[in-house]
This record gives C-alpha cells, sequence and structure tokens, in this order.
C-alpha cells in the first residue's frame, strides 16, 4: 500500500479516486434503494443517551420535516422524561436499549451516550435492523469499528459517526482552494483544540475516554478531509493531570490522555499536525461564535489559510497570499451550519436518496488513527495506516 504505483500502473492518487468513485455509487444505490421505499414518509427516529448532548440533538431533529423522534432511551430514566417533556418531543421513553428496541418501531437510532458504550449500542441496533448515526467515537477501536461498518453493510443498513466538520461552508472553500491550487504546493498544516477539561462525567477520562476522541478528532477529521487519508502516525500522548474531580464521581485517577500531540503523515510528501488535550487555558471554551482566532492551518508555497473559529464552529477563512496586502477574511456564511446537525443531515438523505458529505469511512479511518496515535506514543514507533475513504470530501 505504500508503493506509488499500482500493479496495473496507475497512479496511487487515481486508483484510490477510482475506488473511492466506486464505493461511493455502491452508497448511492443503497440510499437510493431505501428512499424509494420510504416516499411521503417521515424516518423514525430513536435517539439513545439523553444527557448533554441530546440538547443540541433534539432541536436540530425536531427541525426537520422528514424525522419524528419516536423514542428516548437513557439508563437514568428521568433524563429521557425530562427531555421529552422539555423539548415537546411526544415519544415513547425507556431505561434500556433492550426494551427500546421491543418498543415502538423506528428506522434509524442516533447515539450520544458516554463513549465507551457507542461501540456495543451501535452494534445491538445495527442487529435489530436500524440504521445508525453515532456521536464519536463510533467504535472503542478500529477494529470493533470495522466489524459495525462490515455488519451494516450485510445487512444493507446505513452507520454513520460524528463528527460532521465536512459540511460546513468553510470547509468547502479550504477544499476548493486546495484543489485549485490557490495555495501552490501544500506542504504542512497544523490543527489544534483543548480546553481545561469536562467536569460533568468521569467517563471523558477513563480507559477508552481521553482527549483524542473527545477533542483531536475534529482536527483528524478536518485536517484529513482537506489533504487526504494519513498513510502513518507518529505521536506523543500524556497524562498531566492525574486526578480529576467531576460531578457523577467525585475525585478520580485519570486514566485516559489529557494530553497529545499527533504527526499525520499524508501523500506527496505533505504533514500535518494535531494538539489537543485538557489543561488548555481557553476562554472561549465550548462557545466560539465571536472567535477571532484560528484552529486550523494550512500552508502552501504560494499561501497560506486559517481557519477561524473552530471546525466544528466556523466564523470564517484568513487567506493569506499577497508579499504586500494583508491577509484577507472570506468565506464568512455559516449557511445555518451547525456542529450538531449531523444525525438530521444523514436521517434526511435516507429520505432523499442524496448521499451526504459525511461519510462512514471517514470516521473510521480517523478512529484507526487515534488507535495509531496510542499506539506510536508506547512504543516510540511511526504506525502504518491502511484505512481509506472517498476523497476528496468536496468535488
Amino acid at each position: 500500500m505504500e508503493n506509488n504505483q499500482t500493479k496495473s500502473g496507475i497512479s496511487r492518487q487515481r486508483f484510490l479516486q477510482q475506488t473511492a468513485m466506486a464505493g461511493a455509487a455502491v452508497l448511492l444505490a443503497n440510499l437510493e434503494s431505501f428512499a424509494i421505499t420510504t416516499v411521503d414518509k417521515k424516518l423514525r427516529v430513536a435517539l439513545i443517551g439523553c444527557g448533554s448532548v441530546s440538547n443540541r440533538y433534539l432541536p436540530q431533529l425536531l427541525s426537520s420535516k422528514m424525522i419524528e423522534v419516536v423514542s428516548l432511551c437513557d439508563i437514568k430514566y428521568e433524563r429521557a422524561v425530562v427531555q421529552n417533556k422539555q423539548y415537546n418531543v411526544n415519544a415513547q421513553t425507556y431505561p434500556h436499549i433492550d426494551k427500546m428496541l421491543a418498543g415502538v418501531p423506528f428506522d434509524m437510532m442516533v447515539t450520544t451516550t458516554d463513549m465507551q458504550m457507542h461501540g456495543e449500542l451501535n452494534k445491538k441496533a445495527i442487529m435489530a435492523g436500524k440504521h445508525v448515526w453515532s456521536e464519536k467515537p463510533m467504535a472503542n477501536t478500529y477494529a470493533e469499528g470495522k466489524a459495525l461498518l462490515d455488519l451494516a453493510k450485510s445487512k444493507k443498513l446505513r452507520l454513520w459517526g460524528a463528527p460532521a466538520v465536512v459540511n460546513s461552508p468553510q470547509f468547502a472553500f479550504m477544499s476548493k482552494q486546495i484543489q485549485e491550487g490557490k495555495l501552490g504546493r501544500v506542504a504542512a498544516a497544523h490543527g489544534q483544540y483543548g480546553h481545561t477539561g469536562p467536569t460533568w462525567s468521569a467517563f471523558f477520562y477513563e480507559k477508552g475516554g481521553g482527549s483524542m476522541p473527545d477533542l483531536g478528532v475534529y482536527n483528524m477529521a478536518t485536517l484529513t478531509g482537506l489533504l487526504g487519508p494519513a498513510r502513518a502516525v507518529m505521536a506523543m500522548t500524556s497524562i498531566v493531570n492525574p486526578e480529576r474531580t467531576v460531578d457523577d464521581k467525585g475525585k478520580i485517577k485519570v486514566q485516559a490522555e489529557d494530553n497529545a500531540q499527533i504527526l499525520l503523515e499524508h501523500d506527496k510528501g505533505v504533514i500535518s499536525h494535531v494538539m489537543c488535550g485538557f489543561n488548555y487555558f481557553d476562554p472561549h471554551g465550548h462557545e466560539a461564535g465571536t472567535q477571532s482566532l484560528h484552529s486550523i492551518q494550512i500552508y502552501g508555497d504560494k499561501a497560506n489559510m486559517r481557519l477561524i473559529g473552530y471546525d466544528w464552529e466556523t466564523n470564517g477563512v484568513m487567506m493569506d497570499d499577497s508579499w504586500t496586502e494583508p491577509a484577507r477574511l472570506m468565506s464568512t456564511d455559516k449557511a445555518g451550519y451547525e456542529w450538531q446537525e449531523g444525525a438530521r443531515v444523514t436521517g434526511e438523505s435516507i429520505i432523499t436518496g442524496v448521499e451526504p458529505k459525511i461519510n462512514v469511512e471517514h470516521a473510521l479511518h480517523v478512529l484507526e488513527i487515534i488507535e495509531a496515535a496510542r499506539k506510536s506514543s508506547a512504543t516510540g514507533m511511526k504506525v502504518k495506516l491502511k484505512s481509506k475513504f472517498p476523497f476528496p470530501v468536496v468535488k
């Protein structure tokens, strides 16, 4: 897989493009076949995990004319009841996924639980014949995620995983600038995202948690989405703060990385870098609506671009392409993009048959990067990757 030429002599890039096109055609055919059976019907959605993230997801799902939220589930049952009332969902509520799967019929499950549970819950839903949108990560390991995808395909079901950063107009703008050669020969890129760490739950710091699947996942998705799949990873991770005090368990020992630096090797000699952690002072926190600083930067030999705000909450792109003129702020229109729109957008795609930009193989690739980064940090070695996804994301 490391050779630049395939056995037939075509370029590696062309080979990957042809493979991606073939995969996209299969996915589109699956969507179209399902859409035919759902004409004039709404997609029935069940949401599992009625904690903080559901406050973002539910308004998006309820805003869609193509989607009906029919079930809410949480192991802390009262949370499902509260969300059902707060958002006037008029759904059935359940204390366990097994009861939900045996309850009112639905087409797609949206998973917003503790991240360590995603793989197990997503598998149960797929086994029961449901499409799945999963908050990140969609599984705890690359092998588990790949098995989920294979299972979904075998049942002609759709599986998607957050984040939805490729949906923003700013991502599309940056992708087009690169494809049109506006940056010249691209060499390097950087992404950063961090804060001082969540306090509402211990799962962020327990085994299977960490700053990479919670924070770094956004930059990894953005940089690979712009520069293409990573071929290899080198990384260093650490635990800076060995103890945390959280709302649900009090003082706990931190088991997952709260500080990470990741190098990604892409095709054509391009190298990108991601830094993420739970020890970064950032007065903006989770609100970036007024942020003027950049979180993503792409360097070429003719220009560089800086994504203002976060890649999940974009405010524009600074284009620096002149030796004499100041950088220009461009692509400031968000066009309604919100990071929590992924479940709605993919759910609507099942009804319309129009393939979304969000691609499960991209999410799976990011999951492999996270796992490879941990292996690289533990061994001090460069770790080669095997997963790919349809590229470019924006045509």
